[in-house]
């Protein structure tokens, strides 16, 4: 089994270290290094190359969003950002996600849940936390406006059939539901995703529901 290396980015020390105690008892979960800040999250991450960055969103020096875009930013960029907050709406959340986060946890959330985000995160194959998450994405995509046009030309390169499969995947839906939707093998479902990701110059389903509803290829509901 690959081991999932994490880092952890909290100005409070009492929150890394619980954080650490609880992955680390994790089987497949390793956390390498923490960071006191977002500046310190950048360079760690740089040094450490984790797969999963733990990011609070309030940090002195450099805050969670900025760190976060900074990481996301390089092309060549594999490590995912798991945005800890403490309400599942905050507003920075939006904005966080919009950065290139690809999930968020709330700091409240129980060892087992935790453990599962950092590894959904790590897979980039499923929405995390589905119901709030889409209802987080619904919410910060009233607030952009208009699609956005450089963005809407992007979903030119897509077929039919990818177009599709990127409104189920905005929707919430696995790969699974989307495949009995279709009425196709789930590992077609997974082909098409991965050009999908692969043409948008995306990282994951996250981000590609941040895109399909910034493009407004999906409304939030009542829109």
């Amino acid at each position: 089994m690959t081991t999932i290396r994490v880092l952890i980015a909290d100005d409070q020390m009492m929150v890394r270290q619980g954080f650490t105690v609880l992955l680390d008892a994790e089987p497949g979960i390793e956390v390498v290094g923490q960071a006191v800040d977002g500046l310190d999250a950048v360079a760690r991450t740089a040094e450490l190359a984790p797969d999963v960055v733990l990011m609070d969103i309030r940090m002195p020096e450099l805050g969670g969003i900025e760190a976060t875009r900074r990481i996301t930013a390089p092309a060549e960029a594999a490590t995912k950002v798991l945005v800890l907050t403490t309400f599942d709406l905050d507003e920075y959340v939006y904005e966080a996600l919009r950065a290139g986060a690809s999930g968020f946890l709330l700091k409240d959330a129980s060892a087992e849940d935790l453990a599962q985000a950092v590894r959904v995160v790590a897979a980039g194959d499923a929405l995390l936390s589905p119901n709030i998450t889409k209802r987080l994405i619904s919410e910060f995509s009233r607030m952009t406006g208009a699609p956005r046009a450089p963005l809407k030309e992007r979903v030119g390169s897509l077929t039919e059939r990818e177009t599709e499969v990127l409104s189920l995947v905005a929707q919430g839906l696995s790969n699974a539901e989307i495949a009995a939707r279709l009425v196709v093998a789930e590992q077609t479902v997974k082909t098409h995703v991965s050009r999908i990701l692969v043409k948008l110059g995306l990282r994951d389903r996250t981000q590609a529901a941040v895109f399909a509803y910034e493009t407004g290829l999906v409304r939030p509901a009542g829109y």
